[in-house]
């Protein structure tokens, strides 16, 4: 009988998930048949109208007064909404990615997408060596694995697939058609992150995700735990490292930046310090949040607090 009835329940949940999949993707081919910059324009006033009724709001609320205890109630709220704009953003966006990714490295004048460290990318196309990239969840985050693929980069690129199997093997799809190969985050996935490098290649990774077994850090002055993966390898590859970001611009338009190798914490031997090094990852991505607080996704649970968020 318990095997029934769990056979029933698993039944439902593929059923919910797939009905679920089926109102997003729908709702996404609806968008196609409008041209990009209107569609875009919808996807964000729909999402600051819908977005506060959920309870994610909630939690978006309290994660930004922790993080900005100085300012007012009335401007965190802004903030919010804008945030719920930048998620329905982000949606529409990835119906037209293929549209709205226009940059060419040898064309002068920039289009809808610019560039900032075009230097960097090409001294690591020319100059093979391990090299790791990371980023965090701001503006377009996508675009910048599909900006690697235009200069002619080979770069890994480690992501988490959405929880629903129907949409993530879609997205997985999508993404691996534009953004080079992806190595979905499972327990063998630092495999063969350490294979592309051990063979003097590259690889990208998210660092702003919620980790519940990570070294203990700290985001916005409050504790968090942080993968330590990213040093980790660092460490046993010796592999240069370097910040990379999309940032949202006015008009529908994006600037993409890859800063400088950065230079990462080391002992008295000169072993790379995990702890710090992770520390250094988490400042930097602190660092753009602050610079563009809207441009981030508050709902993220990244402090682990959803359980202590009443209604």
């Amino acid at each position: 009988m318990k095997m029934v009835i769990t056979r029933i329940v698993l039944k439902l949940i593929h059923f919910r998930q797939w009905l679920v999949a089926q109102l997003t993707f729908g709702l996404l081919n609806f968008l196609k048949i409008f041209p990009a910059d209107p569609a875009i324009r919808f996807a964000d006033r729909f999402a600051r109208y819908i977005g506060p009724k959920f309870w994610r709001h909630k939690l978006m609320m309290t994660n930004l007064r922790n993080a900005f205890p100085e300012k007012g109630e009335a401007e965190l709220q802004e903030i919010a909404v804008a945030s719920w704009g930048h998620m329905g953003r982000l949606a529409a966006e990835y119906v037209f990615l293929d549209r709205l990714f226009d940059f060419d490295p040898e064309q002068a004048e920039p289009g809808r997408v610019e560039v900032s460290g075009t230097p960097i990318f090409l001294d690591l196309r020319d100059n093979p060596r391990p090299f790791i990239v990371f980023t965090a969840h701001t503006g377009n985050f996508e675009l910048l694995p599909v900006a690697g693929k235009a200069f002619g980069l080979e770069v890994m690129v480690l992501f988490r697939p959405p929880n629903n199997p129907y949409i993530a093997d879609k997205v997985f799809s999508f993404r691996s058609a534009r953004m080079g190969q992806l190595v979905p985050s499972h327990a063998g996935s630092s495999f063969s992150l350490a294979r592309r490098l051990d063979a003097g290649g590259g690889v990208g990774v998210l660092v702003d995700q919620k980790f519940r077994k990570g070294l203990s850090t700290n985001f916005f002055g409050r504790p968090v735990k942080t993968n330590p993966l990213l040093a980790k390898l660092v460490r046993q590859f010796d592999a240069d490292v370097y910040p990379a970001r999309c940032i949202r611009l006015p008009n529908n338009r994006f600037r993409l930046e890859i800063e400088p190798r950065i230079e990462l914490p080391r002992d008295e031997r000169g072993n790379l310090d995990i702890q710090g090094t992770s520390q250094v990852l988490n400042d930097k991505v602190e660092s753009w949040v602050r610079e563009y607080p809207e441009q981030w996704l508050w709902y993220h649970d990244r402090w682990h607090i959803k359980k202590t968020v009443t209604d």
